[in-house]
C-alpha cells in the first residue's frame, strides 16, 4: 500500500503539501512538532481524497440494480402537509396535489396518442381546482400545457384541460379521466412512425438492449424510438396504479427484447423501473407491448416484479 501511495505522490510531488508527505514517508523515524502533525494529518485526508478520485466507476453491467439501491435522501423528497391533502378549492399550480393529478392526465394523453415519434411531458399547470364529490372521491380540474417529445422544449406547446377524479374505495380503483387538448389533431408524427415501423417489422431486424438510458445518461439515437415506445406502454400502467398519493415517472427501461409476431405488429417485451416520487421507491414491471401505425401502443401483459429480497408485495 505504501508503495502505491509513494507512486502516486511522486506523480504529483509538485504539490507542496504532497512533497511534504513524500518527505514524511521517506523519514517516517523523525521527531516531529505538533504543527507539523497538523500538516501531516491535514496531507493525508488529502491524499485519500485524491486516490478515492481516481477509482474508477463501475460498468453498468457491475452497478447495484436501479430497483435495488433503496429510497433516495430523505431530504430530496418533498411531501405535502395534510393541509394541502385536504384542500378545495382554488389549488396552488406548482404544489404536489396540482401537479400529481395533471401527471395522471398526460398518462391518460399518452396511451390514447403516443408513438415512438410521440411522447407527451408536462409543461406547466396553469390552473387546478379540487372538489369532494358526493360519490366518495376528489375531482381536479386542471389547466395544464404539455410539449411532445423529441421536439421537446423547442416544439409547439399544447394547452390541455381535464377533469381527473380519484375514488375514494376500499380497493383501489383506478383515476377516471376526461380529457381535451386544443390542435392535438394538428400534431403528425406519420412519416417517421412508417418509416421506423418498416425498419424493424421484418424478421432479420430484431432488437434487444438494455439499459436506456445508461447510468451516465445515454442513449443512441436509433434506440430512442423503442424508450418512446416503452414510455408510452409504462403509460398503462402508471394510470393504472395511480392515486392521489403517488407520482409516477419512468426512471429507465432496463430491457428490451423484439419478438416475432405474426400479425405484422412491432412486439416488444419490456422491464421498465418506475420511480414514484412521494415514496422514492423504484417499481420494476415486465410488459408485453404491441406497436403499428394503425393500431396504436397495446399492452397485452403486465408483470410486478420484485428484484430485491425486501420487496414483497406490489403497490397498491
Amino acid at each position: 500500500m505504501q508503495s502505491v501511495i509513494r507512486t502516486h505522490l511522486e506523480s504529483v510531488s509538485s504539490h507542496s503539501c504532497y512533497a511534504t508527505e513524500l518527505s514524511f514517508i521517506n523519514s517516517s523515524t523523525r521527531r516531529r512538532s505538533p504543527p507539523e502533525w497538523i500538516m501531516k494529518t491535514f496531507c493525508s485526508v488529502w491524499l485519500l481524497l485524491s486516490l478515492v478520485e481516481l477509482r474508477p466507476a463501475l460498468p453498468v453491467s457491475q452497478e447495484t440494480p436501479l430497483a435495488c439501491r433503496g429510497p433516495a435522501d430523505p431530504a430530496l423528497q418533498q411531501p405535502e402537509t395534510p393541509e394541502e391533502m385536504d384542500t378545495t378549492g382554488d389549488l396552488e399550480p406548482t404544489h404536489y396535489p396540482a401537479r400529481r393529478a395533471a401527471t395522471v392526465a398526460l398518462h391518460y394523453l399518452n396511451t390514447r396518442h403516443g408513438s415512438p415519434y410521440r411522447v407527451f411531458g408536462l409543461q406547466q399547470v396553469h390552473k387546478a381546482s379540487a372538489e369532494d364529490v358526493a360519490a366518495g372521491g376528489r375531482k381536479y380540474s386542471l389547466d395544464f400545457s404539455v410539449t411532445t417529445s423529441p421536439s421537446g422544449s423547442a416544439g409547439p406547446a399544447l394547452r390541455c384541460s381535464a377533469e381527473v377524479l380519484f375514488p375514494r374505495t376500499e380497493q383501489h380503483t383506478p383515476p377516471d379521466v376526461q380529457l381535451n387538448c386544443e390542435a392535438l389533431q394538428q400534431l403528425n408524427s406519420t412519416a417517421e412512425d412508417e418509416a421506423f415501423y418498416q425498419k424493424y417489422i421484418t424478421p432479420d431486424s430484431a432488437v434487444s438492449a438494455q439499459y436506456l438510458p445508461d447510468s451516465y445518461g445515454n442513449m443512441s439515437e436509433d434506440m430512442q424510438p423503442f424508450w418512446r415506445l416503452a414510455r408510452v406502454a409504462a403509460s398503462f400502467i402508471m394510470l393504472r396504479e395511480s392515486s392521489e398519493n403517488t407520482e409516477f415517472n419512468m426512471a429507465q427501461v432496463a430491457s428490451i427484447t423484439q419478438q416475432e409476431s405474426s400479425e405484422k405488429q412491432l412486439m416488444l417485451d419490456y422491464v421498465v423501473l418506475l420511480h414514484d416520487l412521494p415514496s422514492q421507491e423504484i417499481i420494476q414491471w415486465k410488459l408485453l407491448a404491441s406497436w403499428s401505425p394503425d393500431s396504436g401502443v397495446r399492452v397485452l401483459q403486465m408483470e410486478w416484479q420484485p428484484r430485491c429480497p425486501h420487496a414483497t408485495k406490489p403497490p397498491n
